[in-house]
């Protein structure tokens, strides 16, 4: 399925989803007093938060220049920031660094042999407080998400290699006996090492190696908010969304793998492993608001929320008109976009 914007030009701007666009309905007597539901859609002035929060998941490309590839069996797998660059260099048995490119040495000719080199080298760095943030958790290092791993990394080792990393997200969300749409909403602990304190999906998590997005959301779902395993497996696969900003750690050219999950209206979710503090029940407009005015949620959340609201129906042509007007659009190509610049990445 396809859901598609019009740029100014009048060319279709879209993103591939899984499955059907679902519109949340209100309840409306009719003059005969028979209920009858109508679309929900907010009433938002303005789009111009959304993209402020869609423009902060893209920042720094400007300096894209002056990353040097990281190649691996002749693929392009990754970029380094000059500063890293200077470091891989006092390990010459393991990284070879030229003037336009950084590779390995050419005796690592096996996934295993590589995986073993780099992290003895990654180790050390983490040692020298090169790295933080430190996991202990292997993310494959490939050009495309279907294509065999050339080696495995430590996760905190990710953005600085300029590594495509995936992860998955799902929207928890219930609709009452209105037909109006509330999302579950998690404030992560303050003790994360990334983001402490932000608001959160009902289930998130970095992808790792061996374990299909499906899996991993079930997973996230028991671990992070003990919802059971039957009504997890329930949580639909809709679509990916993709990012690429350059922080001051690398280059982050992610893509989310998005699910959402229709929760009973009794159902409480309770934190379990500790990344979270607890969980609230918000009604959509009050999530709207709070990502077009407030950075409160983790930054990427707001992609994926986004793009909720825009596949339920509950962001209208009516608000993507306001946008235009209001000279928020961008014609920047960054793959499929939802409002311009909220994208979908091929997972290669």
């Amino acid at each position: 399925m396809l859901l598609g914007l019009s740029n100014s030009s009048g060319r279709a701007l879209c993103r591939r989803t899984f499955g059907k666009q679902v519109h949340s309905q209100s309840i409306k007597r009719s003059s005969r007093g028979a209920a009858t539901m109508e679309p929900q859609t907010l009433q938002m002035p303005s789009l111009s938060g959304f993209m402020q929060r869609i423009k902060e998941c893209n920042e720094g490309m400007e300096a894209f220049s002056t990353l040097k590839p990281f190649l691996v069996n002749g693929k392009k797998v990754g970029h380094f920031k000059p500063e890293f660059v200077e470091h891989l260099s006092h390990y010459p048995s393991v990284f070879h660094v030229s003037e336009s490119q950084v590779s390995l040495a050419s005796e690592l000719d096996t996934p295993e042999k590589r995986t073993a080199q780099v992290a003895r080298v990654l180790e050390e760095l983490r040692d020298k407080k090169v790295i933080g943030g430190w996991r202990n958790e292997l993310y494959p290092v490939t050009s495309s998400f279907y294509d065999k791993p050339e080696l495995l990394v430590e996760r905190a080792a990710a953005t600085h290699f300029g590594m495509k990393a995936y992860g998955v997200h799902c929207n928890g969300y219930v609709v009452d006996e209105t037909g109006r749409y509330k999302l579950w909403v998690a404030k992560r602990s303050m003790s994360k090492p990334n983001w402490p304190g932000k608001l959160d999906h009902i289930a998130a998590g970095g992808q790792p190696h061996n374990l299909s997005p499906t899996a991993n959301i079930i997973k996230e779902c028991e671990e992070e908010a003990s919802i059971p395993l039957e009504l997890a497996r329930t949580a639909k696969p809709v679509g990916a969304v993709s990012y690429t900003t350059i922080s001051s750690v690398g280059l982050k050219p992610d893509v989310l793998f998005t699910f959402d999950i229709q929760l009973p209206l009794g159902f409480t979710p309770k934190p379990q492993d500790g990344e979270v503090e607890y969980f609230e029940l918000w009604p959509i407009e009050r999530v709207a608001q709070t990502v077009a005015n407030t950075t409160d949620f983790k930054t990427n959340c707001n992609l994926v929320i986004i793009d909720f609201m825009l596949r339920h129906g509950l962001i209208g042509p009516d608000q993507v008109s306001t946008a235009r007007v209001a000279g928020q659009n961008t014609t920047r190509c960054c793959n499929c976009l939802i409002l311009n610049q909220v994208k979908m990445s091929p997972y290669g």
